[in-house]
């Protein structure tokens, strides 16, 4: 037998409900999960539609990881959470609308090309493999503090139009505020990407974008390093 440990969040609030399942009857997340409602509670709800890690819908956060439910085997104590930083519809099934906003607002600022406003020669396919599963979202530290950071999807998808746009200006621009400076490169959304596409790197790629448009981190004049202002307010001329 396996056990299961799932964070439920009904009407009268959230808490972990343990499970066990038959080892030989379940290989992966899902396959446990969809057991479970099967054979032992009903009203356990999830979201998936694939089942072949295409779709991206089933993600969920186990023992404190991303992984596709689809795509994970499981493991005898695994502890089956929501994605975080999205309002959970019930139990591992979350909205979202939010996250998917904030890659909205920067589509909708740029319009879309012609075929004559393409850079000839340009490779943006890793980028365009993304299917929305929103677990780089969800493992993002800055959006624990900082609910309107644009996400790394986002800007993944943001660095991918300047890539292919003769024209970059306006994506450039609204990137500036709540998005690549916020980001504190941990890197934590390229390890939950489950289609290989490094959201870190493409920020990075972002920034010294903008540094040559000239743009900077409007954070850096408020930073101490250890020394203070290093005597420098001292001098006169």
């Amino acid at each position: 037998m396996l056990s299961l440990h799932i964070l439920r969040t009904q009407e009268q609030g959230s808490y972990m409900q343990s499970f066990s399942v038959g080892a030989s009857r379940v290989t992966t997340l899902l396959s446990a999960l969809y057991e479970i409602r099967s054979t032992i509670d009903a009203s356990l709800l999830f979201d998936s539609s694939c089942r072949s890690g295409v779709c991206g819908s089933c993600a969920v956060v186990v023992n404190g990881k991303e992984q596709l439910s689809c795509s994970y085997m499981v493991a005898d104590g695994d502890r089956v959470e929501p994605l975080k930083y999205h309002k959970v519809r019930r139990d591992l099934k979350v909205t979202k609308t939010t996250a998917d906003s904030s890659m909205n607002s920067i589509l909708n600022k740029i319009s879309l090309p012609e075929s004559d406003m393409l850079k000839d020669g340009v490779d943006s396919t890793v980028q365009s493999d993304c299917i929305l599963c929103h677990s780089c979202y969800s493992s993002c530290p800055v959006l624990a503090v900082n609910p309107n950071f644009i996400g790394p999807f986002a800007l993944t998808r943001a660095y991918r139009y300047t890539q292919v746009l003769q024209s970059d200006e306006k994506i450039v621009e609204h990137i500036q505020s709540d998005g690549i400076w916020d980001c504190t490169l941990c890197g934590e959304c390229t390890v939950a990407c489950p289609q290989g596409i490094d959201p870190k790197g493409d920020i990075l790629m972002l920034r010294s974008l903008s540094a040559k448009k000239g743009y900077s981190d409007p954070n850096f004049g408020n930073m101490d390093f250890g020394g203070g202002d290093f005597g420098f307010n001292s001098f006169e001329f």
